[in-house]
C-alpha cells in the first residue's frame, strides 16, 4: 500500500460543555483578541453566550461578526476579513453550523496569504499557515470542524468553489452535543444525511484507506441507529450525542479519504438553486448509491452491515442493493424532500443540466467514485433525482 498521511485538529474535546474548552485553548494558543464568527441567529438566541463566558474568564477579549446568514460566499469572507484586521484580532472562533465554520477557515489563511479567496480554488494552493482557530459546531453533519476543506460560492460567478489545503484544518474542535438540543427537526435530519453520505462517500471511495474505513463504518454505524431517535425526540441528548460523534467521525473520514460522486453533484445544485448542501446530497444519495454499486458491491455491502442489516448468506450485490433500499427510506422517513418539491423543475434542470454535470466533473470528486460516471450519466441522475 503506498503511503497516505491522516490528519486531525491537534485538540478535540467531545462530550457536555466541551464549548468551555474555549477560552483555556485560546490562551493555550497565545490569544488575545478574538474574532467570533457566527450568524445572528445563534448571536440572538444566546447559543454563543458560553463561547464569550469562557473567553471572558480566559482573559481573551472578543469581536463578533454575525454575517454568515447563508450558505458561505466571498462576500462573507471579505466581510469577515475586514472585521478581523480592524480588530487587530490574533485568533478565529468559529460558532455554527458549516457555513460559519467554513467562512472562518477562508478568514483565517487569507490573514496570513496574499490574494482573494476565488485565488485558491482547487488544492494545495495555500502557501503560508493561517491564524489559530477553533471550531465549535452547533449541527451534527458538516465535519467542517475536523476537515482540511471550505466550500465557497463565489457570488461573481455562481460557482460553488472547493478548497482543499491542511492549512484550513482547525486548531482545535470542540465538540458539544448540548448545542444541537435546539435544531430544528428538518435542520437534524439534512444534516444528519450530510454526515452519513461523509461517511459512505469515504469508505467507497477510490482513495479509502484503513485509518479511515474504520472511522466512517463506526459513524455509518451510529448515524444510522441515532439519526432517527434525535429526528423523532429532538431533546434525547444521547441519540443528540451519538449522531455528533457519528458526524465529527464522518468529518475526520472524508478529509482523509474523499468524498465522490454525490458531493460532486450536490455543488451546483446549491450554486444553481440555492438548495442547502446536506438537502442537495440527501436527494441525491439514493439514485448516486444504486448507480454506483457494481463499482464496489464488497464495500456497499459492508456499508449495509454497519446499517444493521443483516447480510449473512446473501451475495455482497444483494446485500449492496439492500442498503441503498434502506438509505432511500431512511431519507423518506426523515421527510427530506425530492428536488422537484425544492423547486428544481425539469424546464428549469433543462437550462442548466449541461453546465452541472461539466461543474461536477470539474470538482474532482467524482472521480473518487468507484463506478466513473460520463457526463451523459450524470446527467440522467440529475433527473432521476428529480
Amino acid at each position: 500500500m503506498n503511503s497516505r498521511s491522516f490528519r486531525v485538529p491537534s485538540t478535540i474535546h467531545f462530550g457536555i460543555n466541551a464549548v468551555n474548552e474555549a477560552g483555556a485553548e485560546a490562551r493555550h494558543l497565545g490569544a488575545r483578541k478574538a474574532l467570533l464568527i457566527t450568524d445572528k441567529i445563534l448571536a440572538s438566541t444566546g447559543t454563543v453566550d458560553p463561547v464569550i463566558d469562557s473567553l471572558k474568564k480566559a482573559g481573551v477579549e472578543t469581536v463578533i461578526y454575525d454575517g454568515v446568514n447563508s450558505e458561505p460566499t466571498s462576500s462573507h469572507v471579505l466581510e469577515g476579513l475586514n472585521v478581523l484586521r480592524e480588530g487587530g484580532c490574533d485568533i478565529l472562533i468559529a460558532c455554527g453550523g458549516g457555513s460559519p465554520i467554513d467562512v472562518a477557515k477562508a478568514v483565517r489563511v487569507l490573514a496570513t496569504n496574499q490574494g482573494a479567496v476565488e485565488d485558491y480554488m482547487g488544492f494545495n494552493k495555500i502557501a503560508k499557515p493561517g491564524l489559530p482557530l477553533i471550531a465549535i459546531p452547533t449541527t451534527a453533519g458538516t465535519g467542517s470542524e475536523a476537515t482540511m476543506v471550505t466550500i465557497i460560492t463565489d457570488t461573481g460567478r455562481d460557482v460553488k468553489m472547493l478548497i482543499g489545503s491542511p492549512y484550513l484544518l482547525p486548531t482545535v474542535a470542540l465538540v458539544d452535543p448540548v448545542l444541537t438540543l435546539k435544531m430544528p427537526r428538518g435542520l437534524t435530519a439534512a444534516t444528519g444525511l450530510d454526515a452519513l453520505t461523509h461517511a459512505i462517500e469515504a469508505y467507497v471511495s477510490v482513495k479509502a484507506q484503513p485509518m479511515t474505513d474504520i472511522i466512517a463504518l463506526s459513524a455509518i454505524r451510529k448515524i444510522s441507529r441515532y439519526l432517527p431517535q434525535a429526528w423523532s425526540n429532538p431533546e434525547n441528548l444521547e441519540a443528540r450525542s451519538e449522531t455528533m460523534l457519528g458526524a465529527l467521525q464522518a468529518g475526520i473520514a472524508f478529509s482523509n479519504s474523499s468524498v465522490a460522486l454525490v458531493h460532486g453533484m450536490s455543488r451546483p445544485i446549491g450554486a444553481n438553486f440555492h438548495v442547502a448542501h446536506g438537502v442537495s446530497n440527501a436527494a441525491l444519495l439514493g439514485v448516486v448509491m444504486e448507480f454506483s454499486l457494481m463499482g464496489a458491491p464488497d464495500r456497499y455491502a459492508d456499508v449495509a452491515a454497519a446499517m444493521g442489516i443483516q447480510v449473512t448468506g446473501v451475495s455482497p450485490m444483494e446485500a449492496a442493493k439492500m442498503g441503498a433500499e434502506e438509505v432511500k427510506a431512511m431519507i423518506r422517513n426523515l421527510q427530506i424532500p425530492t428536488l422537484s418539491k425544492l423547486g428544481v423543475t425539469r424546464e428549469k434542470l433543462d437550462n442548466v443540466v449541461s453546465k452541472m454535470a461539466d461543474d461536477a466533473i470539474e470538482s474532482g470528486s467524482p472521480g473518487n467514485n468507484p463506478r466513473k460516471a460520463t457526463k451523459d450519466e450524470i446527467v440522467e441522475l440529475y433527473y432521476a433525482a428529480l
